[in-house]
C-alpha cells in the first residue's frame, strides 16, 4: 500500500530490538511512503540492546519484508550503519540482498545540491573516547524510555494522542541543549570542508532542517523519542515529517493529488 511518493527518503535510529521504539508508526510509515531511493542513516537495528537480552517482535520482521520489498520494486537503499549496528561496518562498499552499506555516501539533490550523509557518531567524542560511559549514559536514557513508555500508556488510556516526554526533557536540559549545539556544529565544519552544500545525519534522536552560515544541516530524528523522517521532493527541497503527528493529513493530501490526475473512469492519468 502507497499513499505518498518523494524523491528521496531519509530515516534513522529506529533502533529495531528496543522495546521503546516506535515501530507501529514506523510500520505503518513504510506502508504508505514510497521513493526513488531510501536512505538508512544508521543504528537501524540495536545490537547494543539485542547483545544482552533478545528482544525481537514479528512487526520487526514485517519492517524487515517492506523494505526488502522496496528493494525488489526497485527503490535504491543505501545503509550507512551507525554505532549500535556498527556491525555492519565490517561489510563497508558491499551489498547485502541488495541493499548497498556504506561508511558515508554523497547525496545529489534534485536541485543539483550535495550533501554529505553519515550517521554522525564519530563526531561523539563520549562514544569515540569513552565508550563505557557511552554504555552508561545508555542505560540512563534507557530508563527515561521506559517512563516515557508508561506515560504515553497513561495518556492513551485518557485519551491522547502520543507525546515525547523525554524529547521533552532533552530540550530543556542545559547540558543537552549545548550537547546538542556543539554536534551540530562539528558536523556542519566537516560538511563545509568537504565542500558540501550540507549535511544529513542522525544519531543524536533530534530532527531539524535548520542554516549554518550557507551549510543545511539536517538531522533525521528518530523512531524511539518521536517518528520523524527526512523527506526531499521533486524540487530538491527537504522537509522532516513527524509520522505520529502529520500522517492523517499527508494521506489525506495524497488522496487529493491522486484524485486530481484521475479521469472519469477512475485509471490514474499521468501529470507530466
Amino acid at each position: 500500500m502507497s499513499g505518498i511518493r518523494y524523491r528521496s527518503v531519509f530515516i534513522s535510529d529506529t533502533h529495531l530490538g528496543l522495546r521503546s521504539a516506535r515501530t507501529e508508526y514506523l510500520h505503518d510509515f513504510l506502508r504508505h511512503v514510497d521513493c526513488e531511493t531510501l536512505y538508512l542513516v544508521g543504528d537501524i537495528v540495536d545490537g547494543w540492546k539485542l547483545r544482552k537480552g533478545w528482544y525481537w517482535p514479528e512487526i520487526n520482521n514485517r519492517i524487515i519484508r517492506l523494505i526488502m520489498a522496496k528493494v525488489q520494486r526497485g527503490t535504491r537503499v543505501i545503509y550507512v550503519p551507525g554505532n549500535h549496528d556498527e556491525a555492519l561496518r565490517d561489510y563497508l562498499d558491499i551489498e547485502l540482498a541488495g541493499v548497498e552499506i556504506r561508511s558515508e555516501t554523497v547525496f545529489e539533490a534534485a536541485d543539483g545540491r550535495n550533501y554529505l550523509v553519515l550517521h554522525g557518531d564519530e563526531f561523539d567524542c563520549v562514544v569515540m573516547n569513552n565508550k563505557w560511559l557511552a554504555h552508561l549514559g545508555s542505560w540512563a536514557y534507557d530508563v527515561l524510555l521506559w517512563i516515557n513508555r508508561w506515560f504515553n500508556f497513561a495518556r492513551r488510556k485518557l485519551g491522547f494522542g502520543y507525546w515525547s516526554l523525554s524529547a521533552h526533557l532533552k530540550r530543556q536540559v542545559k547540558e543537552a541543549v549545548k550537547y546538542i549545539g556543539n554536534f551540530e556544529e562539528a558536523v556542519v565544519k566537516a560538511a563545509r570542508q568537504r565542500g558540501m552544500h550540507g549535511v544529513i545525519c542522525g544519531h543524536i534522536h533530534h530532527a531539524v532542517v535548520t542554516e549554518f552560515d550557507g551549510i543545511t544541516y539536517a538531522n533525521c530524528g528518530d523512531w524511539v523519542e518521536s517518528c520523524t523522517a527526512l523527506t526531499e521532493d521533486a524540487e530538491g527541497n527537504l522537509s522532516l515529517i513527524d509520522w505520529a503527528r502529520d500522517s492523517a493529513l499527508l494521506l489525506d493530501n495524497g488522496k487529493e493529488r491522486v484524485n486530481a490526475h484521475s479521469n472519469t473512469d477512475g485509471r490514474l492519468v499521468s501529470s507530466g
